[in-house]
Parts: structure tokens; sequence; C-alpha cells
């Protein structure tokens, strides 16, 4: 269900979190990734996944991630909060670059009520506004899909998760398999969704790492690991 959003309404949480937004990302200069995984991207281009732990925003405790993606000209940084407690995701602000052309897009989830408003700004000023809802359950983020799976115990083939895009997608378990990326060889857990949007491997040791991403749509794709760094406790 797509639908506008009220004008008032808009402004208002765009001052709110421009405010957090801008706080957020001076503090992050100074902070170290918990976590960085660094992907070549196929046919050409590199991405880079740093996940900063827990963090207090708008009084809540979030998980905090930043994905930044370099392909062909184009670069798109994806601020991402999360909920600590399930992972869902609860906002996004994404800063995109196309050659000369920029723009800014928030993402604003409600998971307890399974919506999402999505705004996009060009050189300050709103261009365009669009609000999804789904009845079956929350809105997932795509970027969040592959790392949420990590946190699944006991998992099994056949194993199957619904998520919603705002498309409604099965994610199964198919097979445990080696899989050969430019970090090296892991044996790992393969995913599948239907409809076919995208592949997943993920390793199946204690760290789950997702060492291989495939996009399926349009413009095919392949995320392969580079490099995965940890930060070391002190």
């Amino acid at each position: 269900m797509l639908k506008k959003i009220p004008i008032t309404k808009v402004i208002i949480l765009a001052v709110i979190f421009l405010a957090y937004f801008l706080l957020s990302k001076n503090s992050l200069a100074q902070t170290e990734a918990v976590e960085t995984i660094i992907y070549d991207i196929s046919p050409f281009g590199t991405s880079e996944y740093r996940d900063f732990g827990a963090i207090e925003f708008l009084g809540t405790k979030t998980n905090l991630v930043i994905f930044e993606t370099d392909v062909a000209g184009l670069g798109d940084t994806e601020v991402i909060y999360s909920a600590a407690d399930t992972g869902l995701p609860l906002r996004v602000e994404r800063d995109v670059n196309i050659w000369l052309h920029k723009e800014n897009i928030t993402e604003e989830y409600f998971p307890n009520e399974g919506k999402l408003t999505i705004i996009k700004f060009e050189a300050g000023k709103k261009t365009e506004e669009y609000f999804f809802e789904s009845k079956k359950g929350p809105i997932h983020n795509a970027v969040l899909v592959p790392f949420s799976l990590r946190k699944i115990p006991n998992l099994e083939i056949g194993w199957t998760y619904d998520i919603r895009l705002p498309q409604e997608f099965k994610v199964k378990l198919i097979s445990i398999e080696e899989v050969v990326v430019p970090a090296g060889k892991f044996k790992a857990y393969h995913f599948t969704s239907t409809p076919p949007k995208f592949e997943i491997w993920i390793t199946s040791d204690a760290l789950r790492i997702p060492v291989k991403i495939k996009g399926l749509e349009s413009f095919p794709y392949t995320l392969s690991m580079k490099e995965r760094k940890v930060k070391e406790n002190k």
C-alpha cells in the first residue's frame, strides 16, 4: 500500500532526526567499529559494512550500522539504526551520489505497526514521500537481512523465514556447502529467496559471517567478502 505523508508530519520528523543524525555523525568520526567487513562487488565496485554495536538513539537502545557502497560512479552511504532486542530496522539515513546528482533519503520504520515511510530530498528540498504498510508483520531492511540471519539458533536445512521489503519473500536454507571468496574458503549455509530476489551464504561456524550475497533482479550483482576486521578489546 502506498500513500502520501502529511507535510506537517514530514517537517517535524525531519527536524528532529536531522539533529540526532548530525550529532551521531560527529560522534562516529572518532569511534571505531566493533566489526568491519569489506566486500568486492561483481561486476565492479566495493562495499563496506561497519557495525558500531549498541548506542542510545532517541532515548532507546539501538544497534548502529553504516553500510557504504561505491559502484561505477554510484556512492551510497546508509546509516542504519535497528532495535537492540529484535534487530528490526527503526531508521535509515541515506546519502546517495549518482555522478553529479545527489539526494538524501530517510526511511522511518514502525515495526509494531508494520509501517514504513520514505522521504527523498534534493538540495535540501523534499521531492518525494511514500508510505508502505504490511498487514503480515514488520517491514525489513534489505541491508540488514543477511546479518540478521547470524542470530538464528539451531539452523537446519529446510528452515524458512518470511520477510517483507516491503514485497513479501520467503527465505530458505537449502544447503551447507563450501564457498570461495577473496577472503578464503568457508563452509557456509546457503539461503535462497522465493520469489528469487537474492542468495546469501553465511559461515556455518559460531561467527555466522555473511561471506557472499547475490542480487538476482534487474541488475545482478555479487558481494564477496574480501576482509573482516574486529575491534580488539583493550
